[in-house]
This record gives C-alpha cells, sequence and structure tokens, in this order.
C-alpha cells in the first residue's frame, strides 16, 4: 500500500476518532457537558491525537531514515499504531478524564519539538562548518587564510588563499548599500507613519513593498546593464578613477535599493507601534511635529529600527547574485569605489561549482569563508543587542 493511502486512512480515522470520541463522552455523562471534567471538544481531540501523532512520526521515521523496509510492512504497522491509539483513547474517554490537561501536554510537546528541530539544525549547520573547517586548517595555515592579502586558488597546488580581499569587499559592497538603505527607508517609514494621510500611506508602502519581491538576479541584471554603464560613463571615466562598469559602487547602489523596503517596512510598523499618548503629551507641552519625530517618536521606536537595519545588513553580506553582475569576481583591496571587487558569498559558490577534488583545501576553503560570515553576522546580532539594551535602559 503507499505511503499517500496510509496517510489518507490515518487521517480519515482521527477525524472519525475525534466525532467518536465527543459522542462517546457525552453519552456516558447522560448528556449533561457539565457533569465532564473538560469541554467536549478536548475529548474529540484527544482521541484524534492520539490516533494520528504514533503512526505520522513511524512514517516520519522512515522517509527520513530511508531503511529497506518493505513499505506494506510500514503501511500494515502505522494502520495497528492508529488503531490502537483509538481504541485506547475511547476507553479511557469518561467524564472524569482529564482531556485538557492531556491534550495541552501533547501540544506543548508539539512545540517543544518543533523548537528543538530548529535548534538541533542550527547546531547541525555549525557543527558541519566547524568540522570542515577543520578539515581545511589541517592543509592550510590559518595564518595566512586569516591575514593573508592575495586570493588566488590553485587546484593541484601553489594556492594563496588569504581572505582579507574577500572580507574588504563584503564590508565595502555592505556599507555603501547601507549608506543607500538606510536614510531612504527611514525617512520613507517616518513619513508614511507621520505625515502621509491614509490613502497616500495605501499607495506609498504596497509600492515601496513591491521591490522586497523583485529576484535579486533582475537586480543584477539592473546593475549589470544600466547602473554599472551609467556610473562608468558619467562619474568614473570622467573622474579618472575607471573604466569598467563592474564595480563597488554599482553594486552598493543597486543592493541599498534592493534593501529599502527592508528597513521603512519594519521601521513604519515599528513608529506606528509607537502608543499614541507619548505623541498627543509632546504636542502638548509644546513641540512641534518634527521635534515629536526627533525627540519622541524615534527614541521610542530605535530598539526596533537597529533590528530593522541589523536584517538589512545580514541580507547585504549575504547577497551573491547583485555582486555577480555588478561588482565582478575580482578579489582585490583598494578604496576607490569604481573598481571590481568580490564578497565572501561569491567565493563560496566558486570554490564549490564545477568538477572539483572535496577533500582538497581549495574546495574545503568555503566552509571556512562560511564560518567567517557566520561569525560576522553572530557578532553584528550581538553588538546590535547591546546597542537595543543600553539604549532601552537610558530611554526608561
Amino acid at each position: 500500500m503507499p505511503v499517500s493511502w496510509t496517510l489518507l486512512i490515518v487521517l480519515a480515522m482521527a477525524v472519525a476518532g475525534f466525532f467518536m470520541g465527543r459522542s462517546r463522552v457525552l453519552a456516558a455523562a447522560g448528556g449533561d457537558s457539565r457533569r465532564l471534567h473538560s469541554r467536549t471538544s478536548y475529548y474529540g481531540w484527544n482521541v484524534a491525537l492520539f490516533t494520528v501523532l504514533p503512526a505520522l512520526f513511524l512514517i516520519a521515521i522512515w522517509i527520513f531514515a530511508q531503511p529497506d523496509v518493505n513499505r506494506t510492512l510500514l503501511a500494515g504497522v502505522a494502520l495497528v499504531l492508529a488503531i490502537a491509539g483509538l481504541v485506547m483513547t475511547l476507553g479511557r474517554s469518561t467524564p472524569e478524564f482529564r482531556a485538557r490537561i492531556a491534550v495541552e501536554a501533547v501540544v506543548r510537546g508539539l512545540l517543544i519539538l518543533c523548537s528543538s528541530i530548529a535548534i538541533l539544525t542550527t547546531a547541525g549547520i555549525v557543527l558541519s562548518m566547524l568540522f570542515e573547517t577543520g578539515q581545511f586548517f589541517r592543509q592550510y595555515s590559518w595564518s595566512d587564510f586569516f591575514f593573508g592579502t592575495t586570493w588566488s586558488p590553485r587546484f593541484g597546488g601553489g594556492s594563496q588563499l588569504g581572505m582579507l580581499p574577500l572580507l574588504w569587499g563584503t564590508l565595502y559592497i555592505s556599507m555603501i548599500a547601507l549608506a543607500v538603505s538606510i536614510p531612504i527607508g527611514l525617512f520613507a517609514a517616518v513619513y508614511m507613519s507621520e505625515y502621509a494621510t491614509p490613502r497616500m500611506r495605501g499607495i506609498v508602502k504596497p509600492l515601496i513593498e513591491v521591490l522586497a519581491g523583485i529576484p535579486t538576479i533582475v537586480y543584477g541584471l539592473f546593475a549589470l546593464t544600466i547602473v554599472g554603464p551609467l556610473l562608468r560613463d558619467y562619474f568614473a571615466q570622467p573622474l579618472g578613477l575607471g573604466s569598467s562598469g563592474s564595480s563597488v559602487m554599482t553594486a552598493g547602489l543597486v543592493m541599498g535599493i534592493m534593501l529599502i523596503p527592508f528597513v521603512s517596512s519594519l521601521s513604519d510598523d515599528i513608529i506606528n507601534a509607537v502608543p499614541q499618548s507619548l505623541r498627543d503629551g509632546a504636542l502638548g507641552l509644546g513641540s512641534t511635529k518634527s521635534e515629536t519625530v526627533r525627540k519622541v517618536v524615534l527614541p521610542a521606536a530605535l530598539p526596533g529600527i537597529v533590528g530593522a537595519i541589523l536584517l538589512a545588513a545580514s541580507r547585504a553580506i549575504g547577497e551573491t547574485m547583485i555582486v555577480v553582475l555588478g561588482a565582478g569576481a575580482s578579489a582585490q583591496m583598494g578604496l576607490n569605489p569604481f573598481e571590481a571587487m568580490t564578497t565572501i558569498t561569491v567565493k563560496i559558490v566558486s570554490q564549490l561549482t564545477g568538477d572539483t577534488d572535496f577533500a582538497a583545501p581549495e574546495t574545503l576553503v568555503a566552509f571556512a569563508l562560511g564560518l567567517t560570515l557566520f561569525v560576522l553576522t553572530l557578532g553584528l546580532n550581538i553588538f546590535a543587542l547591546y546597542i537595543v539594551r543600553k539604549y532601552r535602559e537610558q530611554y526608561e
């Protein structure tokens, strides 16, 4: 029997068990629901949950582990578990049974399981990166990796895998993107929440949020065909700063446009959550509209605004496609924003692409780069949390 048919049968048994559990306990109470410990729906949910969950867990474990087990045997065991759960829970569905407590215990266990899966997934990702990074540092000097200024991987030997050019490119492009997105996004949020009429807000906010739905490959093509040539023809070449359309400024500007809705939408929601009483109090004391926004609303919303900026920064650090098409793939360090550079994410993709030897340091370096990026993002989170808590204490 196919697994899909088994799932349908088990779900049908659970639905039937729900109604059977309700009717059985009402009949045992003589039709008087006041004699029941819990509401009738809890008795039905108790039967349904204990009917469907054991079978679902068995099927999930089988799908995850993929053991060499006959599917007919698996379907039979799952149905036996479902029937056993149905019969057992129907047997204990009496007016005195504490069905609400039992159902809430099951729901709590499911929530803990979901939380544990998220935590274990994160731990698995970190451990896998740590293990592979350890393999890399057994073959390549950690000092050359962290402090080297040349990135020149060569399969077969003679590679120079210094990450400083990649880190510099990542930070440089991200800073330009944030310098574009933070002021524009924050001012747009202030306008929508404090100055715009409801009709105008209903028009402006959806139009800004459209930017968040555009695929990054489209942004990359926009950078490659429009922004890059414009910057080259009207800024880089006249100023004698370069002749390439692929540059840090190209990727930073386009990425900044992409990040505007991340800052504006979240900041707008956070500013709207500031109590109206704070605004009324400031206006009642003689503050102007702009003074109220600057000295009352923004300080109150600052923890959330910092969170929005942090989300935008994490998005900028992890972006790949815009950098590939807009900034090129040249691993170099410099201050000229019209030069081509690259980022950590781009080189992670390039080192794991193609027919390469997975045990070679030129491939394992991708995991060391990924771990570095993870630590960088984690440090940003910790720093932002510190700033938010410090400012919140001052504000309170």
